[in-house]
């Protein structure tokens, strides 16, 4: 999307404290990129080139990709690999999928093998160790999914050490409360795209707001149509957030949708991991 309904790049910058975390992983970056919605409309090539430079030039130890690499049909993935294979990271890419890229039945075959043919590896209730037995990652499979299944997967883990998740949607945070999560990455909200400074995002007000709109204006306005509104923790929007013990990250993504973004820019997430 242009650059005026996007807004510039922003490139948040953040140190995350991990109880018990291993002094070999002291000062390891990550960066997690989200929600790139790449079909020639919502995320235009010179936003993308300049958030991938971005990323390259943070030099990461890891590099996190938390789904919604598509709008609708996935054919795009292969205009968006060849971009998504100049990412530089000492450990790998790793990457989860969203409720996008689960649109037709063939999406999810189809852009998990895409992103696999360019050397990222794609979990799917998953653990992986790219830094070490010390701090293993959790790729979950998509909150609207019939595999969400985390009971599955967090028994296979030893609760005294850190662990990482990266699942699309951030409400999964509410469930995974029941184990140990040291920092979840997530994306689906885009940041609540249109932002009233003073008073937050429009989209929690939407009940209010839905009603005093014709729907013959509002079915130009995927942000104001009523099955939009998929997102039950609105505080969760962006952002770091703590829960009990557990943390999530909420990262506003780079694509769109029309009339987009106002005061909530597309987001680039650095993060550097420190001991508690």
């Amino acid at each position: 999307m242009h650059r005026l309904l996007s807004g510039p790049l922003s490139v948040e910058r953040l140190t995350v404290k991990i109880a018990g975390l291993s002094a070999s992983l002291q000062g390891k970056k990550l960066v997690q990129l989200s929600d790139f919605h790449y079909d020639g409309l919502r995320l235009s090539d010179a936003m993308l080139e300049e958030a991938i430079a971005v990323t390259n030039q943070a030099q990461p130890d890891l590099i996190l990709l938390t789904g919604d690499y598509v709008t609708t049909t996935p054919e795009p993935i292969h205009q968006l690999t060849p971009h998504l294979k100049k990412l530089q990271s000492r450990h790998g890419i790793y990457a989860i999928l969203g409720n996008h890229d689960l649109y037709y039945k063939n999406s999810q075959t189809v852009i998990t093998q895409a992103l696999t043919n360019i050397g990222i590896r794609v979990l799917w209730n998953e653990i992986a160790y790219p830094l070490g037995r010390e701090l293993p990652i959790v790729g979950l499979a998509d909150y609207y999914s019939r595999e969400f299944n985390p009971a599955a997967i967090f028994p296979q883990l030893d609760p005294s050490i850190p662990c990482l998740v990266i699942v699309h949607h951030p409400d999964t945070a509410h469930y995974l409360q029941a184990w140990r999560v040291d920092l979840q990455l997530s994306g689906h909200t885009h940041g609540g795209q249109i932002i009233i400074p003073g008073l937050g995002a429009v989209l929690p007000y939407h009940k209010k707001i839905i009603r005093k709109i014709p729907i013959r204006v509002r079915r130009y306005f995927p942000c104001l149509r009523k099955e939009f509104f998929i997102v039950r923790h609105w505080e969760w929007l962006q952002g770091l957030h703590r829960l009990g013990n557990n943390q999530l990250y909420v990262n506003r993504g780079l694509g769109t949708y029309f009339p987009g973004r106002i005061f909530c820019p597309p987001e680039v997430t650095v993060i550097t991991l420190e001991t508690e």
